[in-house]
């Protein structure tokens, strides 16, 4: 199996990469924040998840181990095949998703294509105990706002991160949801 390839990036396809490696180009499906950052006959190292069925070889990249750890806890989750755990990473960063998970919050999964109401809930429920037991998400590190105050803003049409970044800069003694929402409102269009 393929776990890891150094190679010059030869061509950037639609959703993949060729990576040219002592001469051979390997084919390698990466999410979207990974993409936007790579460039033609740049070098560049990926982690690999290699993918064997009977009608395909596939490999999916990764900028880091930790992403390809994630991906691998995504996978575990029935109904979440190797497309639809690439495009869970692709919709946001790794910490916004597992923020959610750990939240019990499964709006921004449902955001995902290939992902319905249904996988979004099994996701949650079988990922968050995994997260804490791997010590993979503090707690304490968790906001004190709610998944209510994130969900108004995604539906607005700002990011998860925005959102976060917004609500942070909110005086935590205001807990009337909200008045949160509309100060944040206030600190993005500043």
């Amino acid at each position: 199996m393929i776990s890891y390839l150094k190679g010059k990036v030869l061509n950037k396809l639609s959703n993949s990469v060729i990576l040219l490696v002592n001469n051979i180009g390997y084919k390698i499906y990466v999410g979207s924040n990974f993409y936007d950052n790579l460039k033609n006959d740049s070098e560049v190292e990926i982690y690999i998840y290699h993918v064997v069925r009977e009608d395909a070889s596939d490999l999916y990249g990764f900028k880091t181990l930790e992403e390809l750890d994630f991906y691998e806890m995504l996978l575990s989750v029935s109904g979440v095949g190797p497309k639809s755990a690439m495009n869970i990473l692709s919709i946001a960063s790794i910490s916004d998703v597992k923020e959610s998970i750990v939240r019990g919050d499964s709006a921004l999964l449902v955001k995902v294509s290939g992902i319905g109401k249904k996988t979004a809930e099994r996701l949650v429920l079988e990922l968050k105990d995994k997260l804490f037991k791997k010590g993979s998400y503090d707690l304490n590190s968790s906001s004190s706002f709610s998944g209510d105050d994130i969900d108004a803003l995604l539906a607005l049409g700002y990011s998860i991160s925005e959102a976060r970044e917004a609500l942070n800069q909110v005086d935590p003694s205001i807990s009337d949801v909200k008045l949160r929402i509309k100060e944040a409102l206030k600190k993005m269009s500043n």
